[in-house]
């Protein structure tokens, strides 16, 4: 990675970071973003809710659009 590219951690429950440990100790539960860098290698679509913040799946962002956001990371 160069340049301003790192991996950012979040709790899938909250949507708020944690640290690397935390996600060796609950894999199922955290999830892994890469972040800056070139926009051309973004491949990967994220919904969260807006509300909360927490992850929500597509079939969720596709019945309530108005309450949740969608990244590219």
């Amino acid at each position: 990675m160069a340049g301003n590219e790192h991996d950012v951690h979040r709790s899938a429950k909250t949507g708020k970071f944690v640290k690397e440990s935390t996600v060796e100790r609950n894999p199922e539960s955290t999830t892994t973003e890469h972040v800056g860098g070139d926009d051309s290698d973004k491949d990967r679509t994220v919904n969260r809710s807006t509300s909360t913040g927490k992850f929500v799946r597509d079939t969720t962002a596709e019945l309530h659009p108005s309450t949740t956001e969608s990244q590219q990371v």
